[in-house]
């Protein structure tokens, strides 16, 4: 998805990339569609994020005693403050927060590797013995045994990594807006192999080697009503191999970063919200904006959204209940978004094919196509189709877990089917395809970065370049 992504971006770097590619090589009324469910997508997220962040505020001693309102209502006020009056601080404050968070990543992975093989106050060896006892493939839903209950585990956590991985297309997004895109977007996206692997992979690994999957920290124990649900499984990890003080240090980390996260999602939302009224798809006043420039009604439409976080508020585990509602909602809908642009690809390699522009002309060309993008397409459809499948199984039935699984998908072609009636617009032919309005200028901007750009010299330099 985004190598499709990285090659229509290069082609044609647009600010709000997604919607407009959609418009120009599929339908306008998918493009309508994709605008407004990113916009829904990110105003979810943020009810995820502070959902999280007063889970983990749980931790520690004292906090349970508060209702989780007060935790909600704290930090959906902060997050607000800095999105309409100290929005100038967002670029600076969000660099810090990820630095933080890329700092803990590597410190994590490294203390893993160390208590791993028994570097702890313990002087504990502990190997790979979760993966044998209770085992690392564990069966899902209870009830099923066997073989297929270890393949529905498998299925399970992929809706877990769609939610993970939301927002990774935003690399490709950002590219009218970019320096030099034409060098920096490629360059992005070829990296998100390598920081998958890297930040993920690895962090799963050392989670994996760190903490059983039946031990009684896990979030799964908060239908019990246990005071230690809200920890982490890194926390969890850290207070079992005997390290006393890290572990407060850790979740204050995660604290910050589920609330970074939030203030990224409402500021992207009222964006997208944004866009959308100049595309006159949403209504004009929030194009309303303060002398700062600030869009206060986009923000105060997608910030109001925050308010189904108060859903947490139930002593019964509703925090964790809620935050999985909001996980199942915000990954179908960034599971359509993906879709979305596989589509558009798809169209747009066969309008380059049908407007006689070959793709060794492209600044970046993938590799597989089309069939990287139909087999990207298909994969994210299976997962959208199936992602509720555990609702079905006799014991298991939910209404609440069904529609939250569910409604994302009559939400998504409700959009299109609805503009489609009002307004009309045709499917585009591959032969009309728009692929050069815009095109020009973007070219000549594109040749004053090249003459600007001064490759790296020194090794410093080069690692630099290598890693921004």
């Amino acid at each position: 998805m985004m190598q499709c992504l990285g090659e229509m971006a290069t082609w044609l770097p647009l600010p709000g990339a997604i919607p407009q590619f959609c418009a120009r090589y599929v339908d306008d009324a998918l493009g309508f569609a994709v605008g407004w469910n990113n916009w829904y997508s990110a105003a979810i997220t943020l009810c995820a994020e502070i959902s999280a962040a007063s889970l983990v505020i749980g931790f520690w001693e004292g906090a349970q005693s508060v209702n989780v309102a007060v935790w909600i209502s704290i930090i959906w006020v902060v997050i607000i403050f800095l999105n309409i009056f100290a929005v100038s601080l967002y670029g600076e404050a969000e660099f810090w927060f990820a630095s933080m968070k890329l700092i803990t990543i590597v410190g994590l992975l490294i203390m893993a590797f160390i208590v791993d093989l028994g570097g702890n106050p313990r002087h504990e060896r502990l190997g790979f013995r979760y993966w044998k006892n209770p085992g690392a493939m564990k069966e899902y839903p209870p009830q099923v045994h066997g073989d297929l209950g270890r393949f529905l585990g498998l299925f399970s956590t992929l809706v877990n990594a769609a939610f993970s991985y939301g927002g990774v297309e935003m690399v490709a997004v950002a590219a009218g807006e970019a320096e030099n895109p034409r060098k920096n977007i490629p360059k992005a996206v070829r990296r998100v192999f390598w920081r998958i692997l890297f930040f993920y992979v690895l962090g799963s690994l050392a989670i994996g080697v760190l903490v059983s999957s039946n031990d009684k920290g896990l979030l799964d124990a908060q239908a019990e009503g246990r005071s230690d649900a809200a920890a982490s499984p890194w926390v969890i990890g850290i207070k079992n191999a005997g390290i006393s003080v890290l572990p407060s240090i850790i979740n204050a980390v995660i604290l910050t970063s589920a609330t970074s996260s939030g203030n990224a999602f409402l500021y992207t939302g009222s964006r997208y919200l944004y866009a959308l009224a100049q595309n006159r798809q949403a209504p004009r006043i929030f194009l309303t904006c303060s002398k700062k420039g600030v869009p206060y009604y986009a923000v105060a439409a997608t910030a109001i959204i925050g308010g189904l976080t108060y859903l947490s508020v139930d002593p019964n585990g509703g925090a964790a209940k809620a935050f999985s509602w909001f996980q199942n909602l915000t990954t179908i809908a960034s599971l359509f978004t993906w879709c979305s642009i596989c589509v558009a690809y798809l169209r747009f390699y066969k309008a380059l094919k049908a407007q006689g522009i070959s793709r060794d002309t492209l600044v970046f060309k993938s590799r597989f196509q089309p069939y990287t993008a139909w087999f990207a397409l298909i994969y994210f459809a299976i997962i959208i189709i199936f992602s509720g499948f555990a609702v079905f199984i006799k014991g298991n039935w939910d209404v609440a877990d069904f529609i939250a699984a569910y409604i994302g998908i009559p939400i998504f072609f409700l959009l299109y089917g609805g503009w489609k009636i009002i307004k009309r617009p045709k499917v585009i032919k591959p032969s009309e395809a728009d692929l050069t309005t815009g095109k020009a200028a973007l070219d000549a901007e594109d040749e004053h970065w090249q003459r600007e750009y001064k490759p790296p010299v020194t090794i410093i330099e080069k690692i630099w370049d290598w890693l921004a």
